[in-house]
């Protein structure tokens, strides 16, 4: 199983709207037939690739797999009737698939008088595709809110200069976070005021080859002259001020990972929904005193009302040829 989700893991394959999924065929002493993987929408499943691989020699086999084989049929057929078919003997899955299109493979093996086991290391299959699994479960998008403030939480200096609050080192970072994403959101105020062109860079500054949903959300109308409009990427205009009706139409279109990188008062009408359900903040060693805050008024009064975050990670970003070092904060909502 552990092999099975490196697979799973195998770098270049797309962010969804797949699940990310590994496969193991193995003999009755252990050796293994064949492997596969999903390489993304429209590919083989890694069963399938699998099966592929083994030919005949799959007869028999054990078949060690990420995630509870799918029933139903798609862009490609039923993984369960693939492994009845090529005579599989026992499947080994790890989490199950809760999808409502694609669940019931395994009683539908079992009815085949397949041997079926599942749950082994499901929490880190759960874990490898976090989005998909969310966004399955709650029926949206899994919501990353990212901000880079200085040390008394400030987002911009009194000028509206904010160029830069993070290092170097933070927006290459940020960039990696962002290619994890199938879809970038901001409001319309942000385009029209930052003209910010939302895509994926490389260490070059070079955008690159698959790129996220750029998303704007707002009632007004948005200059044709907005980078966000290019063609370096596909961009939806979301005309809505509501979290929630965004969040729908995104999940309408399949996507599952939104990266919201918003100004403040977008980031708070999110946050007052409960539609945050990742932090990620880097944090400049700078002061301010004044400025733009890195989120607007939440309406709260007193210390016991504050929204507390869990945090799951912290990470040094050294800086280079003279940049400050920035921290890494990645947290979740309690």
């Amino acid at each position: 199983m552990r092999r099975a989700l490196q697979l799973a893991a195998t770098p270049g394959v797309p962010h969804g709207p797949n699940p990310r999924v590994g496969c193991v065929l193995l003999a009755d002493d252990g050796t293994e037939v064949a492997e596969g993987f999903h390489r993304g929408a429209g590919t083989p499943h890694a069963e399938a690739a699998a099966l592929a691989e083994a030919g005949e020699s799959a007869r028999g086999t054990t078949a060690v797999v990420t995630l509870e084989p799918c029933n139903h049929t798609g862009r490609t057929g039923p993984c369960a009737e693939a492994l009845i078919a090529a005579g599989i003997r026992r499947v080994v899955h790890a989490a199950s698939d809760q999808s409502s299109v694609a669940t019931g493979g395994a009683d539908r093996l079992r009815a085949a008088g397949i041997e079926v086991e599942g749950g082994l290391m499901a929490d880190d299959a759960r874990a490898l595709n976090r989005a998909w699994t969310f966004a399955v479960e709650h029926g949206r998008p899994y919501v990353t809110w990212k901000f880079a403030t200085t040390l008394d939480g400030r987002s911009a200096a009194a000028d509206g200069t904010s160029r830069w609050v993070s290092s170097r080192a933070a927006r290459l970072d940020t960039h990696r976070l962002r290619a994890e994403c199938d879809t970038m959101l901001v409001g319309a105020n942000t385009v029209v005021v930052d003209d910010p062109e939302l895509t994926v860079r490389d260490e070059v500054d070079e955008p690159v080859a698959r790129q996220p949903l750029r998303a704007v959300m707002g009632l007004r109308d948005l200059p044709a002259d907005r980078r966000v409009l290019n063609d370096r990427a596909e961009t939806v205009q979301l005309r809505t001020r509501d979290p929630r009706e965004a969040l729908e139409l995104l999940h309408q279109r399949g996507r599952q990972h939104v990266f919201l990188e918003g100004g403040p008062t977008l980031a708070a009408a999110f946050l007052e929904a409960g539609l945050v359900d990742e932090v990620v903040c880097y944090v400049a060693p700078m002061l301010l005193g004044a400025g733009t805050s890195a989120v607007a008024d939440l309406g709260i009064t007193t210390i016991a009302e504050a929204l507390r975050l869990h945090v799951d990670d912290v990470h040094v970003l050294q800086g280079h040829d003279g940049e400050d070092t920035n921290v890494r904060l990645t947290m979740r909502r309690h």
